[in-house]
């Protein structure tokens, strides 16, 4: 029987084409390979980007789709012998279609010694959104879909559960959201026995917030806390010098997790010398560093990129880039200290007080359970938004969301219950649910409120009635009641998501672009856009927040 399983698993192996590569886990402050050798992300970002706005306004180009690079197997095939040449043991993508096949490219890379750290977030509506953050049922979903399509591959060496979500101490209170996220997926693959990391990747801004968001993510209890921490970093410019990084080797010297570069190539004073690997891999830092991860090696909004792909897709050229961090990787001789039997117990940081620069309450959101929401758009609802023909009704609800919780407020009535405030560490008991479900339960109250007049669910056309609406208002509270009650807000394993479908339109041909996450009606409001250094990361377009226990429009 012991051999059936293991030709079993073995075949299952084949199957996908996929060969294992020795699992990789943390030990202290460090990462270890199964034999005891200290590892280290010698990395690459590998993933073309979406169709971007050339004159966007806010300076931060929004893309409107993605590409999905590890469903392209002739791409794979075409990039892996120059990922070789490199020298990396590690690629970064940011988004991914989980309703795609990925073996090929998986294998690919696999074959080629390298792993993946996998984003799992989606641009504009599959993320978490720094001004008006939330975790809901629907983003649960997502990246648990994500998740499972990728749960076969043996060289999946970490999921990231966000990217530059805090920028400045305003977002701060989007900490709690980033956490309970890094929490559920880490229960998620606990009870899948997965070994993979849970990481996130912090924007390099100024230390008051930056440094208490790092401790604030690895501390409490190892349940709660990220594995592995990433820090995009841009200060090494030009020929450079270890000074450019020396505050953040400061800042993290009694760190107690794994850290790397989640980014790093300084493009303001090309030539790209690539000389700062020489210092990242050295040993001035790597008591506080593991490695980082190049970026990139497509090309990029502001002059970044490595290679040039021709038109018909066939072949690369590649630039001085290419070179100059080739021969620079090539040169690295990891260091395999300490031993891992030195590294010591894993242990968590402690989390930040609250301050001026640092908002986020220690309480963090529930874990999203989809059973209240269906309950309330079953039993609940009079009034609901209708509006689903556009395939990216966020703003739309943004909008309507701001402006019938203002208009409840005229009523003596509140959105509180469909609120959340990750600096107050309160979390309503229908604020898991996704945004749509949200504005229907205002539209609702807002209908009731107004003694179910016809015009008062319209909302410019956007709003319906159910024909299946409670008989009365008293009705409708007893069944949202009745609804919270039969699903108190707990910390939970999340269950396995109904679809794995990132998007209503997420079965597109594999190599294509793929339009942005919808999710139908269910959306975060939030969008993904890329930043100066072309990462995908999360911007408001129409939001809401929580400010006194009322929605305001940010």
């Amino acid at each position: 029987m012991k051999f059936a399983k293991a030709f079993a698993a073995a075949a299952a192996l084949l199957s996908t084409g996929v060969s294992a590569l020795p699992k990789v886990t943390r030990a202290g402050r460090y990462l270890y390979q199964e034999d005891g050798t200290r590892f280290y992300v010698k990395g690459i970002a590998y993933q073309e980007q979406g169709t971007v706005s050339t004159n966007d306004p806010t300076g931060f180009p929004e893309p409107t789709d993605y590409i999905d690079p590890l469903a392209d197997a002739a791409g794979c095939n075409r990039d892996v012998p120059y990922l070789k040449q490199l020298g990396v043991n590690t690629v970064r993508v940011y988004s991914v279609n989980s309703a795609l096949n990925h073996d090929s490219c998986m294998q690919a890379l696999s074959s080629a010694g390298i792993y993946v750290i996998l984003d799992l977030a989606l641009p504009v509506n599959g993320s978490i959104d720094r001004a008006s953050p939330a975790w809901t049922d629907n983003l649960l979903s997502l990246y648990t879909g994500t998740v499972d399509a990728f749960l076969k591959y043996d060289n999946v060496l970490a999921f990231n559960v966000g990217n530059e979500v805090v920028t400045a101490p305003a977002d701060t209170i989007s900490g709690p959201f980033i956490k309970a996220a890094a929490r559920d997926i880490k229960a998620y693959l606990k009870s899948k026995s997965s070994s993979a990391l849970i990481s996130f990747s912090s924007t390099d801004g100024d230390a008051g917030w930056r440094v208490a968001l790092a401790e604030y993510l690895a501390c409490d209890t190892d349940a709660t806390s990220i594995d592995l921490y990433g820090l995009n970093v841009y200060r090494w410019c030009g020929a450079g010098s270890i000074t450019n990084y020396q505050s953040i080797i400061t800042d993290y010297a009694n760190f107690p997790i794994p850290a790397y570069f989640s980014e790093f190539g300084c493009i303001t004073s090309p030539p790209r010398l690539w000389t700062e690997v020489a210092a990242l891999f050295g040993d001035q830092m790597v008591n506080e560093w593991s490695g980082g991860i190049a970026f990139s090696y497509f090309p990029a909004v502001g002059g970044y990129g490595m290679v040039t792909i021709s038109s018909d897709g066939s072949s690369v050229t590649t630039s001085s880039d290419f070179t100059s961090l080739q021969q620079q990787y090539s040169a690295v001789t990891f260091i395999n200290t300490p031993t891992q039997s030195a590294a010591g117990a894993n242990t968590q940081a402690t989390c930040p007080a609250q301050s001026t620069s640092w908002l986020a309450s220690t309480t963090l959101p529930p874990t999203p359970v989809s059973g209240v929401c269906d309950c309330l758009q079953k039993n609940a609802f009079s009034c609901v938004f209708s509006n689903t023909a556009s395939n990216n009704t966020s703003p739309i609800i943004g909008e309507l969301l701001n402006y019938a919780c203002s208009q409840l407020g005229t009523l003596g009535g509140s959105c509180t219950p469909i609120g959340a405030s990750g600096a107050n560490g309160t979390y309503g008991p229908f604020s898991v649910c996704d945004p749509a479900t949200k504005l229907s339960y205002a539209l609702s109250e807002y209908y009731e409120l107004s003694n179910r007049q016809a015009t008062s669910c319209s909302f410019s056309g956007n709003a319906t009635v159910l024909s299946t609406a409670p008989a009365s208002a008293q009705a409708a509270d007893a069944a949202a009641s009745s609804c919270a009650a039969a699903n108190p807000a707990t910390t939970q394993v999340p269950a396995a998501p109904t679809s794995t479908a990132p998007s209503t339109q997420g079965a597109a041909s594999a190599g294509a672009t793929q339009p942005a996450s919808t999710g139908g009606s269910k959306n975060n409001n939030a969008a993904g856009f890329v930043d100066a250094r072309g990462a995908l990361v999360t911007m408001a377009v129409s939001v809401v927040g929580l400010a006194g226990g009322m929605f305001v429009l940010l």
